[in-house]
Parts: C-alpha cells; sequence; structure tokens
C-alpha cells in the first residue's frame, strides 16, 4: 500500500503511523496512506528562513517571475500524470481542468505581473512625498520581503489549484511556503511537488509538503510568517484566534466557504438570451466539481413572479445530468471527494428540509453509469424552494457542500439585495440582467457584502470565466462569513507577503536606496549623450542639458497646421478673453514634441526605440518668446529576458524628461520609455 510522503527540510519522509487512509472516490477502493505524526515544524520553519527563503529574497522581480513562467512551463509538460491521478478524487475532466490547468495559469499569470515591478529585490511603492521647503528632504515608501514562511493550509476541493495559487503570489514576493493540502486529496499535490522539486526550477527550500493531518505546522510562526487558510468558517475563525497568532500579531488570511448568491435581473423573462443564460449558469454551478466549490451558487435568487419559470427550466436542465465514472465521456458530474462528505452534505440536507422542500432531484434519487453507486462517494444533485428566506433563515446560515442550491424569491431589487446580504457575507455573488442601470444599482448597493460580482448578459457570456471562476489578477475573498481575507489580486496579492515601510532623507540618498531617480538628486551631465550609451552603461541620475530653443508664432502656427489641432487658445488671438492665457499659447504637444528634438541624438547607437510617455503633464503656459531647455535624465531601469537565442538582448530604461523656460521654472515634465540594447548580448 503506497504512503504518501511529507517533503520537509529536504528530503522526502514518512510520517509516523498512520493518520488518514486514502480511498478512490469513484470506486472506493484503498489508494494509500498519509500521516504528519512526528514531523518538526520547528525544524522546517527554519529551514525555509534560512534556506529558502534567503535564495528567494536575493532574486528580483524579474528573475522570480521567469522562475514561475518556467515552473508553468514544466507542469503543463507533465499535466497527463495529473489528470489521470485528478480522476480518483471525484473529477470529470472539466472539473480536473478547472484545478489543474487552472492552477498553473496561476503561474503564469503572476509571472507576467513581473513587468509591473522594478528589476530590484524589493518593490518601490507609490510616489515621492517632498517633505521640506528646499527640496533637500523627502519621503518614500519600500516593500521588502518578510522573513518568513507563508504557511497554506488548503481545502479537499483544489489539491492543485488551492496549492499553486497561493505559492505564486508569495514566490513572486520572495517568500518561501509550507503547504499542508488536505489529508483526503493530498496524494493530488504530492504527485506535483515530486514533479516541482525533481525540475530543480525553485531554489532549495522554497517550498516544503505536509501531507497528513498537519496538527501543528502553525505552532511556531512569528510576526514575519504568513498563514493562510481554505476551508470552514469555523476552522478558520478557531485557528486564527489561537493566542500566539493573535499575540505575535501573525498575518493570516482567511477565505471560508460560503452561501454565494445568483440574482436574476427582473429583465430577463422567459424568452430573452439572459434568462437561459442565468439557468445554464446556475445549472453548471450546480455540477461542476459536484458543488464542492467555495464559490458555488448556494441560493438562487429569482423575481417572484419568475420563480416557477425558473424552477421549471432549471429541472429541465439538471435531468439530464449524468453522474458517474468520470471516464465515461458520457458522465457531466463525477463523485464527491469522499464518502464523508457525503455524510456531511446529507446531515445539512436534513437540517434545511425543516423549513424547505426540495423540488429538484434528492440526495439518493440518481443512477450511475460505470461506477457502483454505494461503492463511490457518490450523491444526486438537489434544489429546495424557500418561498420566505426572510423568515426562514437556516438557507442563510447553512451551507451544503455539494451539488445543492435554494430557490427563493424577490419582490423589487432592493429586497434581492437584502435577501443575498443575508448569508452574512460571501465570496462571490452574481446578477443576470441586460439593463445597466440593474446591474449598477446591485453592484454599487450589494458590492460592502461580496468580495467579487459578476455582472452577466448576452454581451460577455460567450467569454465569460462564469461565477464560480476566481481570476488570479483580482482579489478572491470576502467579507463577514467568507472570512475576510484576500488571496490572489495580482500585485496586491504580492505586495501581502512583504512589508510597508516609510523612508526619509535627501533625494540623493533616497535615490540610491529606491534605484529611482528623485528629484533634487545629483545630475551628473552625461559624457558621452546617453543614447550613445547601452543598458549596462547607464547610471540613474545621469543627465543630458540640451541646447535651448525659442518658441515662435510661426511655430505655434505651423504646428496647428501639421497637426490639425485648432484649438481657440493657439489660432486665436481675440478669444482669449475670460481665459487663463494672456496670449496665444504654445501647443502642449509641440512643447513635447520639440523637447524631443532637443534631447534625441540623430545617431544609430544603441537605442532601439521609444515605446511610451507616462505621466505626461503641462504645468505652465508656453508664449512666443519662451526659451525652452530639457534636462533629460535617466531615471529607472529594468531588465528584460531574451525570448530566444536570436533575440536582442536588451532593458527598458525610462527617462525623466524636465522641460523648463528662461527662469529655470518647469513648463512640462514627462517620462519616456525606451528599449536599450545591452553591450553584452549572451544575456
Amino acid at each position: 500500500m503506497q504512503s504518501y510522503q511529507n517533503y520537509i527540510c529536504g528530503e522526502w519522509v514518512s510520517g509516523e503511523g498512520v493518520e488518514t487512509e486514502l480511498f478512490h472516490a469513484i470506486t472506493g477502493e484503498k489508494i494509500g496512506e498519509c500521516s504528519s505524526q512526528g514531523l518538526d515544524y520547528a525544524a522546517m520553519l527554519n529551514y525555509a528562513r534560512t534556506t529558502g527563503g534567503p535564495a528567494l529574497a536575493k532574486m528580483t522581480f524579474q528573475e522570480r517571475g521567469i522562475m514561475l513562467k518556467n515552473l508553468a512551463l514544466f507542469l503543463l509538460g507533465n499535466k497527463k500524470k495529473y489528470y489521470a491521478l485528478s480522476a480518483a478524487t471525484g473529477a470529470t475532466r472539466i472539473d480536473s481542468w478547472i484545478d489543474i490547468e487552472g492552477g498553473i495559469g496561476n503561474l503564469f499569470a503572476n509571472a507576467s505581473l513581473r513587468r509591473q515591478f522594478p528589476d530590484l529585490p524589493y518593490y518601490v511603492d507609490g510616489d515621492p512625498v517632498p517633505l521640506s521647503r528646499g527640496g533637500s528632504f523627502m519621503g518614500h515608501h519600500i516593500m521588502v520581503p518578510k522573513e518568513g514562511v507563508a504557511v497554506h493550509i488548503n481545502a479537499f476541493n483544489f489539491p492543485i489549484w488551492g496549492m499553486l495559487e497561493k505559492v505564486a503570489v508569495n514566490f513572486m514576493a520572495g517568500v518561501p511556503a509550507i503547504v499542508k493540502p488536505s489529508e483526503y486529496t493530498c496524494y493530488l499535490t504530492e504527485l506535483m511537488v515530486r514533479d516541482i522539486i525533481d525540475s530543480k526550477i525553485l531554489p532549495e527550500g522554497a517550498l516544503q509538503l505536509v501531507v497528513g493531518l498537519g496538527r501543528g505546522v502553525i505552532d511556531h510562526v512569528t510576526n514575519q510568517d504568513v498563514v493562510s487558510f481554505t476551508g470552514s468558517a469555523a476552522t478558520g475563525m478557531k485557528l486564527k484566534s489561537m493566542p500566539h497568532i493573535v499575540n505575535n500579531s501573525v498575518p493570516f488570511n482567511l477565505e471560508a466557504d460560503s452561501l454565494n448568491a445568483a440574482i436574476l435581473g427582473k429583465d430577463a423573462v422567459p424568452g430573452t438570451s439572459e434568462f437561459d443564460i442565468f439557468v445554464k449558469e446556475v445549472q453548471k454551478e450546480i455540477t461542476v466539481k459536484a458543488g464542492q466549490k467555495c464559490t458555488s451558487v448556494r441560493r438562487i435568487i429569482v423575481p417572484e413572479e419568475l420563480i416557477d419559470d425558473v424552477q421549471s427550466a432549471l429541472a429541465k436542465r439538471l435531468s439530464k445530468n449524468i453522474i458517474g465514472d468520470p471516464s465515461d465521456k458520457t458522465v457531466r458530474m463525477g463523485s464527491l471527494a469522499t464518502k464523508l462528505q457525503v455524510e456531511r452534505v446529507k446531515e445539512n440536507i436534513e437540517l434545511l428540509k425543516k423549513e424547505q422542500d426540495i423540488v429538484i432531484g434528492g440526495p439518493d434519487e440518481f443512477d450511475v453509469v460505470g461506477a457502483d453507486k454505494d461503492k463511490g462517494a457518490f450523491i444526486g444533485t438537489v434544489v429546495f424552494r424557500n418561498d420566505d428566506p426572510k423568515n426562514k433563515t437556516a438557507v442563510h446560515e447553512i451551507e451544503c457542500f455539494g451539488p445543492v442550491s435554494t430557490i427563493m424569491p424577490y419582490k423589487d431589487l432592493d429586497d434581492a439585495i437584502e435577501i443575498a446580504k443575508m448569508g452574512k457575507g460571501s465570496l462571490v455573488s452574481s446578477i443576470v440582467t441586460a439593463d445597466d442601470k440593474i446591474a449598477t444599482d446591485y453592484v454599487v448597493k450589494a458590492a460592502n457584502m461580496h468580495g467579487r460580482i459578476l455582472v452577466l448578459n448576452e454581451r460577455c457570456a460567450k467569454e465569460s470565466t462564469g461565477h464560480g471562476s476566481p481570476m488570479p489578477l483580482l482579489t478572491h475573498g470576502g467579507p463577514g462569513r467568507a472570512g475576510g481575507g484576500e488571496e490572489m489580486g495580482g500585485k496586491r496579492g504580492v505586495l501581502h507577503y512583504m512589508q510597508r515601510t516609510a523612508i526619509q532623507g535627501h533625494p540623493q540618498t533616497i535615490t540610491a536606496i529606491t534605484k529611482q531617480f528623485q528629484v533634487g538628486a545629483d545630475q551628473p551631465e552625461a559624457n558621452p549623450h546617453v543614447f550613445r550609451k547601452h543598458f549596462e552603461e547607464l547610471e540613474i541620475g545621469e543627465t543630458v542639458f540640451t541646447h535651448k530653443y525659442t518658441v515662435t508664432d510661426a511655430d505655434i502656427v505651423n504646428f496647428a497646421n501639421v497637426s490639425g489641432d485648432n484649438f481657440y487658445a493657439h489660432v486665436d488671438e481675440t478669444s482669449l478673453d475670460g481665459t487663463i492665457f494672456e496670449k496665444r499659447v504654445a501647443h502642449g504637444y509641440f512643447v513635447l514634441s520639440k523637447a524631443a528634438g532637443l534631447f534625441v541624438d540623430p545617431k544609430k547607437g544603441p537605442v532601439l526605440l521609444n515605446y511610451g510617455i507616462d505621466e505626461c503633464r503641462f504645468t505652465k503656459p508656453v508664449y512666443p518668446g519662451t526659451t525652452l531647455g530639457v534636462r533629460f535624465t535617466v531615471k529607472e531601469k529594468t531588465d528584460q529576458e531574451k525570448r530566444n537565442d536570436a533575440d536582442i538582448a536588451k532593458g527598458i530604461v525610462r527617462f525623466l524628461v524636465d522641460i523648463y523656460d528662461e527662469t529655470g521654472e518647469t513648463v512640462g515634465i514627462a517620462t519616456i520609455l525606451t528599449m536599450v540594447k545591452k553591450l553584452d548580448q549572451s544575456k
């Protein structure tokens, strides 16, 4: 019998004895055992902090992003073996796709975030803050990786996605992880972790795995560690309130199962595309992963005049649902993950039956294709109807973590919002409507109690990822019952694993720390011109001081003719009464264009192209007779990886364009982005 192992301190080890026996969810056959008894969690945390942490922390964001991209490509090449074993969890092909390729997609998405971060191991956050009149004292913020460990305690329903969506974020931040999947489906997580370790793409100590119950895994965490938990709200709150978690101010991210709601707009009557979309979406959310998703629709809130129509249409769709062995191509819904889950779902169905009636299906009213109904962890779809959801409130308190949902009526939109909020906070809510006013009213009034809101209609339905699909670049979490935490969220999620610190000092010192030019810092004159230098040769702060140019009336007239911009302030001096302008004013884009003519070195050199302008502002009117000059300063550098051997080795350089007049006052300012060739083409 296979014993699934833990990966700790650089070794694969078995726990003492047997904590949990593992069974195939479809056949009921025993497939292995696991245990985490006897593991030295203090040693694991120390190993992560002293081995994996330093290795990740010294990498730049660009290097971490490339690491995640390489890992994603590697795992994608091994996906067949994950699909094969995923079937043992009761998952269909679609269910497995969400878990496996959805998880790998998180790696790709987080890898792409490197373009939003500097070419540094730490992050420069927000804008500089001037703190003195003379400009010699300023403030800024940086964010550095926490010198701790991300401890992830995951649920049974997504053994791969649950791991990858979390570790992708902490790895991007430069923090190692200890992953504790549910013991019931840990065998799938263990299979992937073995591949990850064998690939050697991650630094040693970056990832450790606990496959058993994991009792004690957070007993030794400190304020530098981050704990994330996905599972029941009751268990999550128990862990979050442990004395050493509270006393040490340990960041704790809780993502709990919630009573998510789908609302049908009053405009979406039978015969409309939106009505059909709603019924299809609800049916999908009941049956995908056999309803074992923290984002599944548990409450179906529909106009009271349409409740019978919705019930009839949903019954028709669910009648076509085929339950059984996912290897049979006709099967549309597999089993729950374990027989224990079947027992728990049935217990909660009985509790809900005290206040409401089953109108579609039943926990035992189903046939199974290709498997033994009694041996596997199968259960039938169940849809309740609750005609008085404000007084019969168990539906807003009890969750059946399976293919179970409840239809309920509402009178008007405010009534629907009130009913949705009775769930005490959810991960996601959706509304299906073609009326943007209804959509706006719902989103604005309901958003405070939902972590995500999907507005679905015919315009986006074909490409919509659906009610139940959290996306890696958007936050996943919710208030109240849903845990009050946030996961993923693009850059927001990465910063969760970093410490924000305010820094103060002279602009030159802040420039040295941030590796970004700060106004007031030294601007040594570039020699030769910065456009004659390769990426590696450019230094932050070095500046080209251009020759001067005096603007004429003819410049303004000619630019108006060339550009077609005949705005009255540029071409009609008789129309300036009551405006802020004293006389004909030069176009802002002429000023910027002329600045380019002043700072550009025209000869062929290492600069490959200029591909954008950021933060462009025109701060003072430029009249005929104004003399312009430019201070052109290297502001920031970001390395860029080669796509292939034939690609040109290059980096991105941001230049500060400071356009000033004869008084020395800035009249325009912008940041231009250039692509600059490297001297060393091997990198």
